[in-house]
């Protein structure tokens, strides 16, 4: 059994000690560019060589870093270089997207060693704390890696996270309740289950911080990761923003509103459907019970309760009008949105995923033009809006890197 203080190794104070700060500039540069040398390290980072050195000592007594040979010498004796300890241990990472629950695990350097992916429960329920279980547990039996060499589970999930307790809230399945899972904390849930030091954090900030770290060079400050149509990830001045308590970036305001057809849907004052799929799905119902002919159909099988984003995705590929029709629509609402966001923070890059970005061109160059009519020249004139780049990685790549940042932030 691990013992408590092994059990804290995640845990961290809102506001970071100087210590803490430094550990974090070393671990970014240890990981994008070693093995490296402590005299590049205390050039790129300012901090003189003995404060480097004693750092990088202690970090090699906690096993995390190791010497790896000799750098290039211009004069005098070769400097050492050092890189993460390949033998330190594990982490486990697993996120949501629209479509799937992802696991992975991965080595210090962030490598991929093992990768498992789930079809996502239809609603927010405790359906997705089982799957997530599950998943927890088929990425350890695949990799084979006994749970004592992991060092870390970081699980990134939708709602509003009480960041003391790990308990979290969302939408219910029929409503605009929010609904607490039993009370009980998601992270005790974790770690009574696998005996591993358990991180909880939003979906969004998680793939903000792994499309940061993987995707993009380290001076980019502000960017906004757009999780499908629910809500957003923040990195502003080169950090996670979070909020006063944590709840950051549930930029949706709903108002429940019932159609003809009796089902119900979620709507954000004048900024349309605030939904996972963008309400794709919706519309394609919508759509069949009108008589609407459609490959989207097809592919359901004639059943409108199996419509979901994969399958209009899937339409679209194949040149499906409608489904184009849908993805057209939807850029044009997800785009108003992140154009308000534009306006507000002003970033140099605006990420789309959660898995919408699928849907490929048609639904991003909808969002692309929808931006630059609603925004301020000044906020787009060197803006950059991708589609994620980790893919269906990104939720469950940033827990793992929060992971590791939160162990070397308290080695």
């Amino acid at each position: 059994m691990r013992n408590s203080n092994t059990k804290n190794a995640l845990a961290i104070d809102r506001v970071l000690s100087d210590k803490q700060r430094k550990n974090l500039s070393i671990l970014e540069l240890v990981v994008k560019h070693g093995p490296i040398s402590r005299t590049e390290i205390s050039r790129q980072t300012g901090l003189n060589i003995v404060t480097i050195s004693n750092y990088i000592n202690e970090f090699i007594a906690n096993g995390l870093v190791v010497e790896k040979g000799f750098d290039v010498s211009t004069g005098g004796r070769r400097p050492t270089l050092v890189e993460l300890n390949p033998k330190f241990g594990y982490i486990i990472g697993v996120g949501l997207t629209a479509l799937n629950i992802v696991g992975i695990l991965v080595d210090p350097k962030m490598q991929v060693i093992c990768e498992v992916k789930k079809d996502r429960p239809a609603d927010n329920s405790e359906a997705i704390i089982d799957k997530l279980v599950e998943t927890v547990e088929e990425v350890l039996n695949k990799s084979k890696i006994e749970p004592d060499k992991v060092k870390g589970l970081g699980i990134g999930i939708p709602g509003v996270i009480d960041v003391e307790g790990q308990t979290i809230r969302w939408l219910g399945a029929m409503g605009l309740s929010m609904v607490s899972i039993s009370g009980v904390s998601l992270k005790d849930i974790f770690e009574k289950e696998f005996d591993i030091p358990t991180l909880v954090e939003h979906d969004a900030a998680c793939a903000v911080f792994g499309e940061r770290w993987f995707g993009f060079e380290s001076d980019i400050n502000d960017m906004i990761y757009m999780y499908t149509g629910v809500g957003c990830g923040l990195i502003i001045n080169g950090q996670i923003y979070r909020g006063s308590n944590g709840s950051a970036g549930e930029v949706g305001i709903f108002n429940a509103t019932e159609s003809d057809s009796g089902s119900r849907r979620k709507e954000s004052l004048n900024l349309g459907t605030w939904e996972i799929d963008l309400g794709v799905a919706y519309s394609a119902r919508e759509a069949f019970n009108k008589g609407c002919k459609s490959r989207i159909f097809e592919l359901a099988g004639g059943d409108p309760g199996k419509i979901n984003l994969g399958t209009v995705i899937e339409a679209s590929k194949a040149g499906d009008k409608l489904a184009a029709e849908l993805f057209e629509n939807a850029g044009k609402q997800l785009g108003k949105k992140i154009a308000f966001l534009v306006n507000l923070l002003n970033p140099e890059v605006v990420v789309i995923g959660g898995g919408v970005e699928q849907a490929g061109s048609v639904l991003m160059d909808s969002v692309k033009r929808t931006i630059h009519s609603w925004s301020r020249e000044e906020n787009i004139r060197n803006l950059r809006i991708v589609p994620a780049r980790l893919g269906h990685n990104a939720v469950a790549m940033g827990s793992a890197c929060l992971v590791l940042q939160r162990i070397f932030m308290n080695a």
